[in-house]
Formats: structure tokens, C-alpha cells, sequence
């Protein structure tokens, strides 16, 4: 063999400072931002870059569902309002242009332009610093894995028997080209239920089965006004039910339901598995790198370090002080492995720091401690309703309020929003955590007029609303009125 056939069948071996595993949203962020500081970067992924576009395309199907709602409360505004007619087709592209305004900057074009090496293929950890994929051995300086969850069907007595096309994943939703006439959906947390509240809008039938009561980890009180909007929209709650069986009918499916109150029969065409979710990490022999992990991902710090300090996970395959951080944490993640292996600076996850978001209608949106954990008699709930304030009253947008958590002094604790657009009327609250304010500067800030942010600033005022009967304040009042 000569040497020039020996060194072309020798496995090339890269070696940059930092190897991304995953081209989702996250490991896309994180390798272009440090390209953008000049640092190699290797960028593997085993199918398309870019990730699954799982959420975009159901929020861009919730806010079509939200449209179609519009056209029949119109009446509230002296229109005319009439039942939507929805056009599977012209759904499914609407769908495909939200999904195409990122794709633009994830194709692997773009990502050659900024110095990134993106490489197809199955990757897999051969030791400590050491990863192959393909012919090409990895040995960077720093790696992160970001390679995503893969939906989970939860286990179904006669699930084996049905038609796999029968049974939908989050992930199926930028392929689906025509809606369900009847459709069952497993799941209890935010996104189950924005998306049963969609289909239900777009003309579906809708019954939505919570393994536990309706949104758990959000403030009771909200989830209670958004529970009587699902009702009056025609979704069908069974709450802490599950589901016992399912079988083929001549008219579809039949799912037999067991709850609190007793038995029941859901008939459905599809079967819509809506927020579980598992760790797509089986590939990655992650032993060999001496990498702990288990049912909920790989194992991190609140660094989102790994058992191998060389190496970090991020979004949702990571577990461990991570479990269930990257459904409200954005772009956390990214800038807490950043800043690690850029700058070895060591950031730390605050999960009371990160917004809560549900994007159905009304959202539901909080951040910090809401009151459920406190201690009672040593906060204040201040709250406003939309009902008072000038700029819901004009939307004919009335349901929902702005509720502010403060210990006595007036330390910020946590806010809840309840109504349309709760997602971004939460932002300033995020703010106001971060920088440590504390009530009353938040109450000090000009909100814009005849804007459904008044709610908060109105909110944030209420807590001066016992200084108005304060003795003491009266008198001092009265004192400075006689040098006048």
C-alpha cells in the first residue's frame, strides 16, 4: 500500500476549542455566538440543521386558532361575527412560512460563512475528550452536547394494534396537512393545553386528558380562569384520568378513560401525545466519556457541567439541577455555557429567575415566587384586573389580571399575568427580578398610556394604597400644608 492511499483512508481528526453535539435552536445559538468571538467551533448534527421547529409550529398554529377565535367574538366589538372557515392547505403554509423566517439562518451555507465546520452524522463519545462521527475523530478543548428530546407515545393498552399514523407527536404538527375531526390529548402541562385549545378554535373536537389536574405547577387561581375558557370553548377536561384502553372503531378511535369519576368513553380520529418528551441521548455512549446520566437526561450542575467537567449539556436532553429548566429558560442555557467556556466565568441556573409561560388564551405568564410557596402574613398580593383599564376595555379584552407578590417591605417576589398577551406584558416584571427593584420602582416608571401594561403599573401603585390611611402620613400632610 503506498503512503498516499494509507494517509487518504486515515480518519481526519479535528481539533477545536469547542464541539457542539446538536443543531437545534440551542446548539445552534451557542456555536455561532462563539464563532462570533473568533473561537473554532465543529457543529455536528445527524439530520437536518436547525432542530425539529417543534415549537415554532405550534405557536404559529395557536396564533392562527387565536385569528379564528377573533372572527367569532367580533360581535363584541359591533362586527359582525361569523363561524371561520379554515383551509387545511393554506394552515399547513402558514405554518411552513413561520418555520421558513429561521430556517434562512441555519441552513449550513450561513454557518460556513461565520468559520463554523458543521459535520452530518451520528456522533459518539470514544473517551474522556474524544468523539467520532463518520470518519472524522473530534478532540476538542470543550464540548456541549445539545442534541434535544424525542417525543415519547406513553404506553397504551391496545396502542400495538393501532395505525402508527393514528397516534401524533408534537413533532408531527409541521407535517400535518389537514385537521382532525376528533382528537383525544394526552398531557396536562402548557403546551397539551394551548394546543388542545387550538384545534378546539380551528373546528376539531377536543378532549383533553390530564394524568394530574390541569397545569400543576402554575398559580391556581389562573389556571381556574383559564379552566372556564377551555370549558365555555368546548373542550372536554378529564383531569386526573388516564387512559385505560384504546381500540379501533369503524368511525375512528375509542378510548376508555379512568378518573376520579369513574369511567368514561372519548371517540377520537388521532391521538395527539402532547408534552412527553424523553432525552435524546441513547447514541452518544456517554459512559465511555465519563458521563453520568439517567431517565430525565444527562446529569449537570446548576453550571451545566457534566460528571466530565470538560463537558456541558444544555436544553432539553440535560437533567439533573436542569430537569425541566429548558421549557422556560430561553436562551439561559446558552449564555450560562458561554460565558463557562469562554471566559470560565461560573454562572448558575436560577429557575426562580426564568418566565413560566402557557400560550393559550387567555396565557398565563409568571415569573419568581407567585405566593404559592410563601409564608402567610409575610407578603401582599397586589393585584389589578384588565376589567379596569382603559386599554383592555377598547380591545373588548377584559379577562385576566396582573398579580405582584411582595414581602412587607415591598421586596418584589413574583408576578403572575393572566390574559392576552401575558408573554410579553411579563417582560418588564423579568427586568425588575434581575436588577433587584423593588415595588416602588416599579410604580415609578411611566408605562405608556392607553396600554394593557397600565395593569402592571397599576398594580405595582396599590401597594402605597394604605400610606392614604396612615395617621401618620395625615398629619405630615397636614404639617407642610401650613408652610403651603
Amino acid at each position: 500500500m503506498s503512503d498516499a492511499t494509507a494517509k487518504a483512508g486515515k480518519p481526519a481528526v479535528l481539533t477545536p476549542d469547542l464541539c457542539v453535539i446538536g443543531a437545534g435552536d440551542r446548539g445552534l445559538a451557542l456555536a455561532t455566538a462563539a464563532a462570533a468571538f473568533g473561537v473554532p467551533v465543529v457543529l455536528v448534527e445527524r439530520e437536518a440543521t436547525g432542530g425539529r421547529h417543534t415549537a415554532l409550529a405550534a405557536k404559529a398554529l395557536i396564533e392562527a386558532a387565536a385569528s379564528a377565535q377573533q372572527i367569532r367574538e367580533a360581535g363584541r366589538l359591533g362586527l359582525q361575527a361569523a363561524e371561520p372557515r379554515v383551509q387545511d392547505a393554506q394552515l399547513h403554509d402558514h405554518i411552513q412560512r413561520a418555520l421558513a423566517v429561521t430556517a434562512a439562518n441555519q441552513r449550513p451555507e450561513r454557518l460556513a460563512a461565520l468559520g463554523i465546520r458543521v459535520i452530518q452524522g451520528e456522533a459518539h463519545f470514544t473517551g474522556r475528550g474524544s468523539v467520532k462521527v463518520g470518519d472524522f475523530t473530534i478532540r476538542a478543548r470543550r464540548f456541549a452536547i445539545a442534541i434535544g428530546s424525542r417525543p415519547e407515545i406513553p404506553e397504551l393498552s391496545g396502542l400495538a394494534a393501532l395505525d402508527p399514523s393514528r397516534v401524533l407527536s408534537e413533532d408531527d404538527l409541521p407535517r400535518l396537512t389537514r385537521l382532525p375531526e376528533q382528537l383525544a390529548v394526552l398531557g396536562g402541562n402548557g403546551r397539551a393545553v394551548a394546543l388542545a385549545q387550538a384545534f378546539a378554535r380551528l373546528g376539531s373536537i377536543v378532549a383533553l386528558i390530564c394524568p394530574a389536574t390541569l397545569l400543576p405547577e402554575h398559580d391556581a387561581e389562573a389556571v381556574m380562569t383559564l379552566r372556564q375558557r377551555l370549558l365555555r370553548e368546548g373542550v372536554a377536561l378529564h383531569e386526573e384520568s388516564s387512559v385505560a384502553h384504546v381500540e379501533n372503531q369503524r368511525s375512528g378511535l375509542s378510548l376508555t378513560v379512568t378518573g376520579v369519576a369513574g369511567d368514561s368513553t372519548v371517540e377520537a380520529s388521532l391521538i395527539l401525545a402532547a408534552g412527553h418528551r424523553k432525552p435524546d441521548i441513547a447514541t452518544l455512549d456517554l459512559d465511555l466519556a465519563g458521563i453520568r446520566s439517567d431517565a430525565a437526561g444527562i446529569t449537570v450542575d446548576k453550571r451545566l457541567r457534566t460528571s466530565n467537567r470538560r463537558i456541558h449539556a444544555l436544553g432539553s436532553c440535560a437533567g439533573g439541577a436542569a430537569a425541566g429548566s429548558w421549557e422556560r429558560a430561553g436562551d439561559d442555557h446558552v449564555g450560562i455555557v458561554l460565558r463557562s467556556v469562554l471566559f470560565r466565568r461560573s454562572n448558575a441556573l436560577d429557575p426562580t429567575g426564568n418566565p413560566r409561560i402557557v400560550w393559550s388564551r387567555p396565557e398565563i405568564a409568571s415569573i419568581g415566587d407567585t405566593g404559592q410557596k410563601a409564608r402567610p402574613g409575610r407578603i401582599r398580593v397586589l393585584r389589578w384586573p384588565f376589567a379596569e383599564v382603559p386599554a383592555a376595555a377598547a380591545a373588548g379584552r377584559t379577562e385576566g389580571y396582573v398579580k405582584a407578590v411582595t414581602d412587607r417591605k415591598g421586596r418584589l417576589l413574583g408576578v403572575t399575568i393572566v390574559g392576552d398577551g401575558a408573554g410579553e406584558l411579563i417582560a418588564p416584571w423579568c427586568v425588575a427580578l434581575k436588577a433587584g427593584l423593588g415595588i416602588t420602582e416599579v410604580a415609578e416608571v411611566a408605562f405608556p398610556a392607553l396600554a394593557r401594561s397600565d395593569a402592571s403599573r397599576r398594580a405595582a401603585l396599590s401597594f402605597h394604597a394604605a400610606a392614604t390611611t396612615s395617621p401618620g402620613i395625615r398629619r405630615l400632610i397636614g404639617f407642610l400644608r401650613r408652610f403651603g
